[in-house]
């Protein structure tokens, strides 16, 4: 019983406030507003996406439904292991009745699943179901709830990102910076924004993947750092910080769970632009 009590006491004692939102903490109605340089310019008013509660088991169903999505049905040949001439000999012989080759004495089996060369017993098929389906409004609210989680530290940390230096969250950079193009400049944006020692754990965070996948182009494993949101995907930002490790750029209208929550956890370190910001007012309600 003593062992049992002192189970439970060091158990009271873990510090489990990286991954639970704190009831005091509350949603952000304004955004802050940086300039590339990373000097405050402004705030404003933060759209009610920001508002929303954060929803883990419906952000986690709508990220299943998006990655099930990308799933390409697939089947096998309806004639493998079904081309040999073969029958069984039946009974009497002292061997298995299973299909065997024709010609020799002793041939060895063929057809049945059960043997070199046989057809699969429960092969893939095309017509099964792989995508899990999913209403246009939850989705819409498991979006805005993952927008929302991008906007509390706590969900942030416990992702793992590194937010030491992040002056604030939400963070949006003024409308300017999407015209940064050379990753030079961009690496600069990152460092007065706080952002790169999220892109350098990362890095750090490369490993090679254990397993056949090395074979098949796949064959490094990285983590998800800093998410780029910008008003278009033509803008030249996207082009400067598409090789960093582990960042993401998408345009606003384009959002999904894949980026927003991969792995299905919320609380994504993102960077926002303004323009983005405004266009995101009228998107996923």
């Amino acid at each position: 019983m003593d062992a049992v009590m002192d189970v439970l006491l060091k158990f009271k004692q873990l510090d489990f406030s990286p991954y639970i939102k704190p009831v005091e903490e509350q949603p952000p109605s304004k955004v802050k507003v940086y300039g590339p340089d990373g000097g405050y310019v402004a705030d404003i008013d933060a759209p009610v996406h920001f508002l929303e509660a954060v929803r883990p088991d419906v952000i986690r169903r709508a990220y299943l439904s998006a990655l099930s999505a990308r799933f390409q049905p697939k089947g096998v040949y309806e004639g493998a292991g079904k081309e040999h001439s073969c029958e069984s000999p039946g009974v009497g012989l002292g061997i298995a009745r299973i299909p065997r080759h024709k010609g020799s004495l002793w041939p060895r089996g063929c057809f049945a699943p059960n043997t070199v060369g046989g057809r699969r017993a429960h092969p893939p098929r095309v017509e099964k179901r792989l995508h899990e389906e999913i209403n246009k409004k939850e989705k819409n609210l498991a979006i805005r709830s993952a927008i929302a989680a991008t906007g509390y530290k706590s969900w942030v940390i416990a992702r793992g990102h590194v937010v030491e230096k992040v002056p604030s969250l939400p963070l949006a950079v003024m409308g300017d910076a999407e015209k940064i193009s050379r990753a030079k400049e961009a690496r600069r944006l990152f460092e007065a924004l706080g952002l790169w020692l999220d892109v350098e754990r990362a890095a750090e965070g490369l490993k090679i993947r254990a397993g056949k996948g090395k074979m098949r182009g796949r064959r490094y494993k990285e983590p998800k750092s800093v998410l780029v949101v910008v008003s278009s995907a033509d803008a030249p930002l996207a082009s400067a910080v598409r090789n960093f490790p582990g960042v993401d750029v998408v345009a606003v209208e384009n959002l999904n769970m894949l980026v927003l929550a991969p792995g299905g956890v919320p609380g994504r370190l993102t960077l926002w632009t303004v323009p983005a910001v405004e266009k995101l007012r009228g998107l996923f309600l």
